[in-house]
């Protein structure tokens, strides 16, 4: 039987969301953003990667496959990544998700195939108004194809 977890977070939009950073895409609890930080595509997160449920990590960890979920009203955008046993999911601010294999305390998947320059422009443009979007992030043992990855979220 193959082990899957899921957990939930919201994130908000801000003037200054750009999304324009090749390798990385990053949620923050911060409050406020500046143009510099053009990989936060979310603030205001309603967690940060020590508060995701034990789980999660656990099967990342365990060099897991990782989906994160981006959803604002019928707008979807799906980034696929691994995890690693060097993880330590301890940060309280933030989540990380790289296209390199660079490990930080806030790193939630290393090998990503998308980063915040990748994003679906729909999306991005509903940030910058300071839309809500709702983020999924699943931990499988196994790779999950899209449509699985969408019917966990439908059941979840």
């Amino acid at each position: 039987m193959s082990k899957l977890a899921v957990d939930t977070l919201e994130i908000y939009g801000h003037p200054n969301v750009l999304g324009k950073h090749k390798s990385t895409l990053e949620f923050t609890k911060e409050n406020y953003l500046t143009p510099r930080g053009d990989c936060i595509i979310g603030i205001n997160s309603t967690k940060a990667i020590a508060d995701l449920k034990e789980e999660v990590k656990e099967i990342l960890k365990e060099n897991g496959y990782g989906y994160v979920v981006i959803k604002i009203d019928n707008l979807i955008d799906i980034v696929s990544g691994r995890g690693d046993k060097r993880m330590t999911f301890s940060n309280k601010v933030k989540i990380i998700i790289r296209k390199s294999n660079f490990i930080s305390d806030s790193t939630l998947l290393v090998y990503s195939d998308k980063a915040a320059a990748d994003i679906k422009r729909d999306i991005i443009n509903r940030l910058r108004q300071g839309d809500k979007a709702k983020v999924f992030i699943i931990a499988s043992d196994i790779p999950l194809k899209n449509e699985e990855i969408l019917r966990v979220i439908v059941h979840s």
